[in-house]
């Protein structure tokens, strides 16, 4: 089942509580009218109708709602939110573009709803930082490669062994260099991208540490 989109939530979400709100304010007029003051009754219904609609929202809010690194919940882009890095996505050019233009690439196969993938985002943004515009960085949803036939070497679908993540890298003649699934190590990327690009990878590239920014975002850090 495709996952439900944030904005539908927040759509049916206003919409329920818009209702509740109105009913609500109708209910506390009627009883106050009957046994307070009408400047009091206005005050006090006013009040508690913020308390009401404040308790539905988030009441009606769905627990998966809540953003996690551990869960294969839909949380949205998931290097926007893990990695602080919505650029990602979509990727500039695609692996048939860069195979045609001879240039090094690195394709990133993943999923939005899976947990490994949000724990390797970092890695992906950090890719970004180190290389820039030296290689083709083209981060892949693998849902569109699904049950369909394969189109040959400049198809991502070719390459693809089902899980996530997976990263393969490219030399610009359409040469895997590197090909590995799981939290695959930064400095085993650098040293594929290295070789492709033609790079020699500065010593810095070879040490990462991983910083936790807050419970959602980490980076991985060169130094």
């Amino acid at each position: 089942m495709a996952p439900i989109e944030p904005s539908r939530v927040n759509l049916s979400l206003s919409a329920a509580c818009r209702v509740a709100g109105q009913q609500l304010a109708q209910l506390m007029t009627w009883m106050m009218a009957r046994l307070v003051p009408r400047s009091l009754a206005r005050s006090l219904a006013d009040g508690v109708l913020a308390a009401a609609l404040m308790a539905a929202l988030l009441g009606l809010a769905p627990a998966g709602a809540q953003a996690s690194l551990t869960n294969n919940n839909y949380d949205g882009n998931i290097y926007a939110l893990y990695a602080g890095n919505g650029s990602l996505v979509p990727p500039r050019s695609s692996l048939e573009q860069a195979l045609a233009e001879h240039r090094p690439a690195v394709v990133v196969y993943y999923l939005d709803d899976d947990a490994s993938s949000k724990q390797f985002a970092p890695v992906v943004s950090e890719l970004q930082r180190l290389w820039g515009n030296s290689i083709e960085l083209i981060p892949l949803v693998t849902d569109p490669l699904q049950n369909r036939p394969d189109r040959g070497s400049a198809d991502p679908a070719h390459y693809w062994h089902g899980r996530i993540p997976q990263v393969v890298v490219f030399n610009p003649e359409g040469r895997v260099l590197l090909d590995q699934e799981g939290q695959v190590p930064l400095a085993a990327i650098n040293d594929a991208v290295s070789q492709a690009a033609g790079i020699t990878i500065p010593e810095e590239f070879r040490r990462s540490t991983t910083v936790s920014i807050n419970e959602l975002n980490a980076e991985v850090v060169s130094q």
